[in-house]
């Protein structure tokens, strides 16, 4: 695998979108086939970036914040409530989830054909370009582990 089929590089065409709340309360932004939403509610911020057919959204209800980006046919989902931090990245037809609450912070970043979920209950990794970590309990994967 190349690093530009890893990065989602030479995939389906379309002009980034970022989708910011606030100051908008429910931001959805589609160009071409790259798509984001992002809605917060309260003093956090949620921010959500796709690229190349990807898919991402971001979440966020009260201080906290949730950032998400796609591209490359990937999926992104990140959520966070009470002061929780959530990063979801999925490049190149991964899919990442991302959940933070009460003043957790998750990451889950996953690559073509892997997927990646990091939350309070647990993190899981599927397929060998996946990583999932929470910085509150400790606990982690990687490479589908």
């Amino acid at each position: 695998m190349t690093v530009a089929a890893f990065a989602g590089a030479a995939t389906a065409s379309a002009a980034p979108v970022n989708c910011v709340s606030p100051p908008s309360a429910n931001d959805i932004q589609v160009d071409g086939t790259a798509s984001c939403g992002a809605t917060s509610n309260g003093d956090g911020r949620a921010t959500a970036g796709a690229a190349d057919s990807g898919t991402a959204v971001s979440v966020n209800d009260g201080p906290g914040s949730s950032t998400t980006y796609a591209n490359g046919f990937g999926v992104a989902l990140g959520a966070s409530k009470n002061a929780g931090t959530a990063y979801a990245i999925a490049l190149g037809g991964g899919i990442a989830h991302s959940w933070a609450d009460a003043g957790q912070t998750t990451l889950a970043i996953a690559g073509w054909g892997s997927g990646a979920t990091s939350e309070g209950q647990g993190v899981d990794c599927v397929g060998p370009l996946s990583l999932a970590l929470n910085l509150t309990s400790g606990q982690f994967c990687v490479l589908g582990s």
